[in-house]
């Protein structure tokens, strides 16, 4: 017969085993999707798992994030259309209103639930050239001449692009003390020297970069430190203009998709995630300029000082920007028509 001792060990080893049994049981396993931009993989590829081991060991619970990359306003219609994303990650606040406008997927207000309006990094556009400089490509001027082929890509579909197209146009402005119609030919002439349109930024970087197409290569700053790192025999130069546009990259979770898929209290931590410390110093690491200040100091000899405009600035906000020169029959189809 067990002897009390033995009796109280049991019982003692018995309910560790169902309380750990009941703790394996109680473990959640979620998944998001995360419908983001083109040039934003290798980022998220290390945020996630970033995220997933947080995330454990603060609730127990297990998270697993696919990607889904492409020209940002191509991947927000997609998302309209019934892609169902958890979170969207993208470049432009026009390509996560259109979730409300277009589909009634979030609030109108999305953008005051996250610090920042909701973004968590920026950047801009600048150059990628070949070794050696060969055109002497250095400010948005050299961009125009005639025996210099730019790769940029489709503003009608990319982010990328439109920033690539306002940074140009905004530039002309200034230029031109605030003359459209100089802004409208400095344009036309850069769009001139475009031989291809890329539908998103990952797309237009191949072109450049693998199909040898163009001396210069107009993109995100994070996506000019991928080509030098992911083609370093080609010896790319990276060249940051005097002046540029400031990129805000805002981020949203998609309430109806959440709400459908249980899911909105991970979601609104894997987003949150992104404003901690731990997230900014990954946005740093991959050339994202993080909004932590003090992070940002810590980079200070890897993003250089550039006079930055706003889209606000240049062409009176993202709306009026869609309507004036994205929309079909604006002044990006006229001067593109234009000059092919």
């Amino acid at each position: 017969m067990p002897n009390r001792i033995q009796k109280v060990v049991c019982a003692s080893l018995t309910a560790g085993l169902l309380w750990a049994a009941a703790a394996v049981g109680s473990a959640a396993e979620s998944k998001l999707l995360n419908v983001s931009y083109d040039v934003t993989r290798e980022f998220y590829s290390a945020y996630n798992k970033s995220f997933a081991d947080y995330w454990k060991t603060k609730t127990g619970d297990t998270v697993t994030v696919s990607q889904s990359h492409g020209g940002s306003s191509k991947q927000a219609q997609s998302v309209v259309n019934g892609l169902e994303a958890d979170v969207v990650t993208m470049n432009q606040p026009l390509d996560i209103d259109v979730l409300h406008t277009g589909g009634g997927l979030l609030p109108a207000n999305w953008s005051s639930r996250l610090p920042n309006k909701s973004v968590p990094y920026t950047s801009t556009i600048l150059f990628v050239v070949r070794k050696g400089n060969p055109k002497n490509i250095r400010n948005w001027d050299d961009l125009v001449q005639s025996n210099v082929s730019v790769v940029i890509p489709n503003p009608k579909t990319s982010g990328n692009g439109r920033y690539s197209y306002l940074a140009a146009w905004g530039y002309a402005l200034k230029k031109s003390a605030g003359d459209e119609k100089s802004a409208r030919e400095f344009v036309g002439n850069l769009f001139a020297n475009v031989p291809v349109l890329d539908t998103g930024g990952r797309g237009a970087t191949t072109t450049f970069a693998e199909r040898g197409i163009g001396d210069v290569l107009v993109t995100f700053e994070n996506e000019a430190a991928l080509v030098q790192k992911q083609f370093p025999d080609e010896e790319f130069l990276v060249i940051l203009p005097p002046v540029s546009i400031l990129a805000e990259n805002p981020v949203a979770w998609v309430d109806r998709n959440v709400q459908r898929h249980h899911t909105e209290a991970v979601a609104r931590a894997y987003l949150e995630y992104l404003f901690s410390d731990a997230g900014q110093e990954l946005a740093a690491q991959h050339y994202f300029r993080p909004r932590n200040q003090a992070i940002l100091a810590r980079y200070a000899t890897r993003y250089k000082p550039v006079d930055l405009f706003t889209v606000s600035e240049v062409a009176g906000g993202w709306q009026k920007a869609q309507q004036v020169h994205f929309s079909d029959g604006g002044i990006f189809d006229q001067i593109y028509q234009l000059n092919k």
